[in-house]
């Protein structure tokens, strides 16, 4: 689930039908069984935070409930306020539309066991747990201050061969702000027995990185500057 950073921006105004879509989306999400919409519904109504992934599929979920969810993502406690509000904002609208922003970035690893990988960052690279979908997880999200890295679990390998070592082929990139501190981090994961794909070296282009491999191979450069 991506972070939001409150910006000086006029962000995209919301569309009423779009929503509405979008909490039928929902709806059939939850008839067809699909596990990841679980966590959100609990995570978004009070009244199913006490249950599991399994026991919110199996609850009623109508469609009143649905744009509910919809209404709450959005700010509002209610769909007929989520409703008065997009009125609102649309007679206050002015006739030109801002630029889309993005305002995050998130890379996705490929891994075969989303707890084993989760223990893997915990305990050697210092991350912590965001969430993990599914029962066994099969997705999930870990994060180090502001780098956020997502685990997806696939059952065959993604990369032919040895091409991913013989290219050199990034899974992630990720910086820090000071030479001491690429320094630093680099001595904690030696410590720690990480697998060094690539020692701390000075690039060309005036930049201090390494590379560490995951226990499923995936490639992670660490850069900071060189001075």
């Amino acid at each position: 689930m991506p972070t939001y950073v409150t910006k000086t921006v006029v962000a995209p105004m919301p569309n009423l039908e779009n929503l509405r879509k979008q909490a039928k989306l929902y709806l059939r999400w939850h008839r067809d069984g699909y596990y990841p919409v679980a966590a959100t519904i609990r995570a978004m109504l009070p009244r199913y935070k006490h249950l599991s992934d399994r026991q919110v599929l199996a609850e009623s979920f109508k469609l009143s409930d649905a744009q509910e969810l919809v209404a709450r993502q959005s700010g509002f406690e209610s769909w007929q306020a989520l409703k008065a509000g997009v009125q609102t904002m649309a007679d206050a609208a002015k006739p030109t539309a801002s630029n889309p922003v993005l305002s995050d970035v998130e890379a996705q690893l490929y891994v075969a066991d989303i707890k084993a990988s989760c223990d893997y960052f915990t305990s050697k690279l210092g991350f912590t747990v965001v969430f993990t979908y599914g029962e066994p997880a099969f997705y999930g999200q870990i994060k180090r201050d502001r780098a956020r890295l997502n685990l997806r679990m696939v059952c065959e390998p993604v990369f032919v061969g040895d091409i991913r070592e013989r290219e050199s082929l990034l899974s992630a990139s990720m910086t820090v702000d000071s030479a001491d501190e690429i320094h630093r981090l680099f001595d904690q994961y030696k410590s720690a027995g990480v697998d060094v794909y690539q020692a701390l070296k000075k690039e060309p282009w005036g930049a201090r990185t390494f590379i560490v491999r995951d226990p499923d191979g995936n490639l992670l450069l660490f850069a900071g500057p060189a001075l």
